[in-house]
């Protein structure tokens, strides 16, 4: 049916990949699956997903380079599954592009609940307008951000929290509510992952365009233009 959205499931174990299948169906998307990680980048290229569920451990390649494949050739939002309880793997995920996490085992109707938050951000009505803030440009209507006339890739969540801070520039936010307001994250997650998206924020648009403040959180600095002599 036209209009309706797509949604990649790259899982191994078939009873979880039909399960979480059967429940976003009847949720009204359109779910195509794969079980490992050579087939989920090549669904992700022909299916053109509005969203992907992520197991981490899956045969060929982990997913979390299935998550590195997708984002270098299209962004497009990413819900990792993850068997494990340590954190730093969870960064790890979130460091290469992935916008939300469920540790098995999770409820189908908590999954539900975060595919839709996800793509209700991605889908937000966004303005002609766009943000101009020194060399830092952001086009709201199509998403797209540059920096000295070099245009950045970034992930729906980066770019969700880098409008958020541009919109209010030189304004401290704390974690908590870049978590609450930008990224969109539930109750009772790591303020770190903050931490990680804004790592990549620098690393793709400048070090100098976030400022910690420490103990509190982040501002967005007003980016200088270069000036020639």
């Amino acid at each position: 049916m036209t209009g309706q959205r797509r949604v990649l499931v790259v899982e191994d174990d078939i009873t979880i990949a039909e399960s979480v299948a059967a429940r976003l169906r009847a949720e009204g998307f359109v779910v195509s699956v794969a079980h490992d990680g050579p087939s989920g980048v090549a669904q992700a290229a022909s299916f053109l997903p509005d969203l992907v569920v992520l197991d981490v451990m899956l045969p060929g390649f982990d997913g979390l380079e299935v998550c590195r494949r997708i984002q270098a050739s299209r962004s497009v939002p990413v819900l990792m599954l993850t068997a494990r309880g340590d954190e730093t793997d969870l960064l790890v995920g979130l460091a290469v592009g992935a916008d939300d996490y469920l540790t098995k085992p999770f409820s189908m109707r908590e999954l539900a609940a975060r595919v839709h938050v996800l793509l209700r951000r991605v889908s937000r009505a966004a303005s002609s307008r766009s943000l101009e803030l020194g060399d830092l440009v952001i086009d709201l209507a199509s998403r797209r951000v540059s920096r000295s006339g070099t245009e950045a890739h970034l992930t729906p969540t980066e770019y969700d929290l880098l409008v958020f801070l541009a919109e209010r520039p030189s304004a401290v936010q704390s974690r908590e509510r870049l978590l609450a307001q930008a990224c969109g994250w539930h109750e009772g997650a790591s303020s770190r992952t903050v931490d990680s998206h804004v790592k990549a924020l620098r690393r793709k648009l400048g070090a100098d365009l976030i400022r910690t403040v420490h103990g509190v959180g982040y501002a967005l600095e007003v980016p200088r233009e270069e000036v020639s002599p």
